[in-house]
């Protein structure tokens, strides 16, 4: 078989994931192994692949390989979610642009259209997520509104209703004029931003004094319904029972008093608008006020804007501030900056709109789930720096709204029978609603045609915070065997903006429908954002194309770089170069596997003492490295488990072991050394595999002949055992002499071919076992223990001196005499700088132990270059 140079990763990825797929390595059914199972965030089904679905993927990506080479059952089930707001958008527009307008459609006609939209573009970030390597059971793959789904989700609902703990209530809430459906608390964005604040007169009736207000919304002086004062303010007690008229109604209101006034804020007097501020509503209600609503669902005026009825908010708000100004009633305008809610998902300025809407109480059910994090750590936050936003989250919860003015989810399962505010049943059938309607009316000859649904979905949030447990169907079936095996998970991977929408609701739902949590660690991931530090976004331009970057650098290489500098909870600062290293880790593997490829083997020749040595010290550096790794994977350091696993195959292998065993030039390499070396590669393998699984793959079946059986996706992870510390360090100090004598053949123009004798001062005490490895790396024909310093260049490792005789008919004495001034100035600088330091008693004295030992060293050390550069001098002079 002809294996190609260079490593072309095109012609690899999509050969071993359809092999992977035909040979069903990620699909999981329930067996009598230890099961691992990840549920994914389901992306929105109008999703496609972005730098945050890459970095999150390749994470959970990364374990569940990791649990498969483990042995364990690993279960990663994938799955899409509905999004109610940003689909129902979409199906609108997408109407819009037919000429069809949703409201003369009926409900069932749009949800045919929405499931049709669904069906064309819906789960393109699955198929991306597969370019990724991602290994899902697709198998598994679930649909917040599959048929079982929406069933789960309804059962819950009607179960909750019967629990007493959903209410309908009649409430101030979030309107997204834009969605045209209410939001939940959370599913609001403040924003800082710089507005203008009106000061407009009101006149007193019956008199010709006015008084004046601060508004940034003048559009809602249509609403007023009252001007409130505080009690206390001494500036405003002859206004105590007075009436005000409203500018441009010429409405009538009165002058109220409450202490909810600022004193300090505008003018301390206050428009009450009840409709449009939460906190208007309270003083309304405590005052009786009438309300009056002046806006549409959509945001724009009503009857009561009068004769700017029609406009958008934005545009009625400048219009009525002219109207004012020429009226004379607008006294002045300030500049102010103040927070705007903002919707989450379409950017629109939040309404406040009173509305009938489905609440959750929440106080009980989150006790369990804030315990479980805070208190008995049965559910643990990586990073632990969370536990504190979740904290505050939890222990301020309020009551969910959980109803959308939506078509697109599930419909609510209320049937009204009537038309007062509690002629209604919550049931999971039409059928069951009838018989409880019937029971509460004592009207047996109520039909069918005489119940009317709710119009309204609920929350997309409603139907994911079950997703661990309705993904192995266990609301509706909650003692089936896979629930029993599968849950709880054991890691969920996603980033910290959902914190509260979505993990802790699910940890919430596990513990009321399972008494037991979801999965058992949550690692949160950080933004990636770009160089400059900004969120990456398609409206600033600096989101690279993801499946453009693995065409150009590879899956794996993508892979790597994502995760080379992505802590836990840290944002991931991206840059194209990252992916580049990525690529060139690629390249190095394959070099090195190509390497090998090249050898000859042979029975005859023995086995190098070089060679045995540089096997004996690579295995116990890999179990070293292997208890590094596996101590990162714990703590959920990926970065670092990746970092440590490119640091042991770049440098260690491919830099340094590799060049220690290769046979000499056209010579066979033997038979033993190389069945290690291979032996090796496979093991570097395995705990690459979970990072490059293509690459890996690709080597590893090229390595050798395999059977299905055998592929490196279901290899045993390599065990640990116990590694000699003395043997490392000893050859990191053989590495160290190396490096000073290619130094030297690099300074003094030595070719490597040229063979050259070393004279050592071993003051280290330092084995000669070693001298194998040192000679073979460079070509160095003999070391020789001395007593007294030689001629010729010279280095130090710690405190052995190590000579190299040269004849200075190779060396320009000008000039290598300046360069050892030089030096000795830098050392001598050193030196001083050091000395300084260990003079100050306060230093000295406040140090860690540790720290001042580590500053004599480098004091003895330098010393004792200085006073090799001077013999070097006295040599040349």
């Amino acid at each position: 078989m002809s294996i190609p140079s260079k490593y072309d990763a095109t012609s690899v990825e999509d050969k071993w994931y359809d092999y992977w797929m035909k040979h069903n390595y990620f699909h999981s059914e329930v067996d009598d192994r230890e099961p691992y199972t990840i549920v994914i965030p389901p992306p929105n089904v109008t999703g496609v692949l972005h730098m945050g679905h890459m970095l999150n993927n390749t994470i959970q990506d990364v374990l569940i390989r990791r649990a498969r080479l483990l042995g364990k059952n690993a279960c990663w089930v994938p799955g899409m979610d509905h999004a109610s707001i940003a689909t129902e958008a979409k199906v609108v527009a997408k109407l819009k642009e037919q000429g069809i307008d949703k409201n003369d459609l009926t409900r069932e006609e749009f949800l045919e259209h929405a499931w049709e939209w669904k069906d064309k573009y819906g789960g393109i970030i699955l198929e991306q997520l597969k370019k990724l390597g991602a290994s899902c059971d697709w198998d598994r793959t679930k649909f917040t509104m599959d048929p079982d789904m929406s069933e789960a989700v309804i059962k819950v609902f009607v179960d909750l209703y019967n629990k007493g703990l959903i209410y309908r209530g009649y409430r101030m809430v979030n309107w997204d004029p834009e969605a045209q459906t209410t939001l939940s608390d959370e599913e609001v964005i403040y924003e800082e931003r710089n507005d203008k604040l009106y000061y407009v007169q009101y006149q007193i009736e019956g008199e010709e004094e006015f008084v004046t207000i601060a508004t940034t919304r003048p559009e809602t002086i249509l609403g007023d319904t009252a001007v409130c004062i505080n009690p206390n303010d001494e500036r405003y007690t002859h206004l105590r029972g007075k009436k005000v008229i409203v500018p441009l109604c010429n409405r009538v209101i009165p002058i109220i008093e409450d202490d909810y006034v600022d004193i300090e804020f505008g003018t301390g007097c206050l428009k009450v608008t009840p409709a449009h501020d939460v906190n208007d509503k309270e003083i309304g209600d405590r005052h009786k006020l009438e309300v009056i609503d002046v806006l549409n669902a959509d945001g724009s005026m009503n009857s009561f804007g009068m004769h700017h009825q029609g406009k958008d908010r934005v545009v009625a708000r400048k219009d009525v501030a002219k109207e004012l100004e020429e009226m004379g009633r607008l006294v002045k305008t300030e500049s102010i900056t103040h927070n705007v809610g903002t919707s989450e998902r379409t950017k629109a300025v939040i309404e406040p709109r009173l509305s009938d809407q489905w609440f959750l109480k929440m106080e009980e059910l989150a006790k369990p789930a804030l315990d479980a994090v805070l208190k008995t750590g049965e559910v643990k936050l990586f990073p632990k720096k969370f536990e504190n936003t979740y904290r505050h989250w939890m222990e301020n919860v309020r009551d969910w709204n959980i109803s959308r003015q939506l078509w697109w989810g599930q419909q609510i399962p209320a049937y009204f029978y009537g038309e007062g505010k509690e002629d209604f049943v919550v049931a999971e059938s039409k059928e069951e609603a009838l018989q409880l309607a019937k029971e509460k009316t004592q009207n047996s000859k109520l039909t069918i045609e005489d119940l009317k649904q709710d119009p309204d979905a609920l929350d997309t949030w409603f139907s994911s915070w079950l997703w661990p447990i309705s993904v192995f169907d266990g609301i509706r079936n909650p003692e089936n065997e896979e629930i029993k095996y599968y849950y709880p998970t054991n890691d969920l991977v996603t980033g910290p903006d959902i914190l509260f929408f979505w993990v802790a609701r699910m940890i919430i739902a596990g513990y009321e429908y399972k008494d037991e949590r979801p999965y058992e660690n949550v690692y949160l991931t950080g933004l990636v954002r770009d160089k400059q530090r900004r969120k990456m976004s398609k409206s600033l331009g600096n989101s690279p194309d993801a499946l453009g970057l693995i065409k150009d650098f590879g899956a794996d290489g993508v892979r790597v770089g994502l995760l080379l500098s992505s802590a836990a909870g840290n944002d991931l600062l991206f840059d194209e170069a990252l992916c580049q290293q990525g690529k060139g880790l690629a390249n190095k593997v394959w070099s090195a596997f190509y390497l090998t490829t090249l050898w000859e083997t042979s029975e005859e020749v023995a086995q190098p003492e070089s060679s045995k040595l540089a096997i004996k010290w690579y295995r116990s550096k890999f179990q070293k490295t292997l208890a590094e790794i596996e101590d990162h994977y714990s703590k959920y350091r990926l970065s670092d488990a990746l970092m440590a696993i490119y640091k042991l195959i770049y440098d260690d292998f491919c830099g340094l072991f590799l060049e220690i065993v290769k046979p000499p030039y056209q010579q066979p390499i033997d038979a033993k050394t190389y069945a290690e070396v291979i032996d090796i590669f496979e093991d570097n393998l395995k705990i690459l595999h979970p990072f490059m699984p293509f690459l890996t793959e690709e080597v590893w079946q090229t390595l050798k002949e395999r059977t299905p059986e055998e592929a490196l996706i279901i290899a045993k992870y390599p065990e640990q055992t116990s590694f000699d510390e003395e043997l490392i360090s000893n050859f990191d100090f053989a590495t160290d002499v190396v490096s000073g004598l290619r130094t030297v053949r690099k300074e003094k123009n030595i070719a490597f071919k040229e063979a050259i004798e070393v004279s050592v001062i071993n003051n280290e005490g330092f084995t000669s076992e070693f001298n194998s490895v040192i000679q073979k790396l460079t070509n160095v024909s003999q070391i020789n223990e001395v007593k007294e310093k030689i001629d010729g260049a010279s280095f130090r490792v710690k405190s052995n001196e190590y000579f190299v005789p040269i004849s200075l008919d190779n060396i320009n004495v000008e000039e290598e005499i300046e360069k050892l001034n030089k030096e000795l100035k830098r050392a001598e600088g050193f030196l001083f700088g050091i000395q300084k330091k260990l003079s100050n008693e306060r230093f000295v004295n406040n140090a860690p132990e540790q720290v001042i030992a580590l500053e004599r060293k480098k004091e003895s050390d330098t010393l004792a270059k200085i006073e090799t550069i001077k013999s070097s001098l006295a040599s040349l002079q």
